[in-house]
């Protein structure tokens, strides 16, 4: 069928490599370690206009998704960073490791979720979780977490709740065909990408995280200087669509 003009959502036209939105998940298995690190390292994984907080403050996750309906079961790891943009303060995303290869691509062209295809292995018990990632020929980020006794089902934080990761920041480049340089380049905020949130357990603890090197990707500058709180959820949701917050082909400096 002839494509019209205003019509499509990805490439190729006839036969999308994924869905449009939105995307559904069920039961996914995280885990989340914060942790500081020194402001002028984390300065270094920032694109600008951003700017590191003041307390370092990172947070590393781990997830495994056994029901996507858009992209089928996969695993995954990534890392955000406090920061500021303008008069707000958030985070961004400098890294996120996927095993799926049709995730890493929806991630990329929607919402410029700068997802790279890794080798990943998580388990879990109930009160404990690891998520191994090796990326480039080499192990880059390992994060261990285990939560306080209590009733794993329990969807009420048994302490204080965890902090909302928000705004969430993505750098969106998509590049020319005709020379070098982008073709699009936006800041995304993904704060209102999740959506129908449904919690099925939460609880708290402590983690650890390891990071590595390889010829592709160095995480040691981010080394831990404090530890804060872990937490563990579960939970279903679904994703839509994000907003660009800031055009760096459209705005001045």
């Amino acid at each position: 069928m002839r494509l019209k003009h205003d019509d499509g959502w990805n490439m190729p036209a006839g036969s999308p490599f994924y869905p449009p939105l939105p995307a559904v998940y069920r039961n996914v298995r995280f885990h989340f370690v914060f942790f500081h690190a020194a402001p002028d390292a984390v300065q270094e994984f920032l694109p600008e206009p951003l700017q590191a907080a003041a307390d370092g403050l990172c947070v590393a996750s781990g997830l495994e998704v056994p029901y996507c309906e858009n992209y089928g079961p996969f695993d995954e790891s990534f890392i955000v960073m406090k920061c500021h943009f303008r008069d707000q303060t958030g985070f961004y995303c400098s890294h996120v490791f996927h095993n799926g290869p049709a995730g890493i691509a929806a991630g990329r062209e929607i919402y410029g979720t700068p997802k790279v295809y890794a080798d990943m292995k998580v388990t879990h018990t109930d009160r404990s979780m690891v998520t191994e990632t090796s990326y480039g020929g080499g192990p880059v980020l390992r994060i261990a977490s285990s939560v306080e006794a209590g009733d794993p089902q329990d969807a009420d934080p048994p302490h204080d709740p965890m902090p909302a990761l928000t705004p969430a920041w993505r750098l969106k480049i998509i590049p020319r065909a005709d020379g070098p340089g982008p073709a699009i380049k936006q800041l995304i905020d993904c704060t209102e990408t999740t959506q129908d949130v449904e919690v099925h357990s939460f609880a708290q603890g402590k983690g650890t995280i390891e990071l590595g090197a390889s010829p592709r990707c160095d995480l040691t500058p981010l080394a831990p200087l404090e530890y804060g709180d872990a937490f563990h959820m579960e939970s279903s949701y679904s994703e839509g669509y994000a907003r660009v917050v800031y055009d760096y082909l459209r705005e001045e400096p």
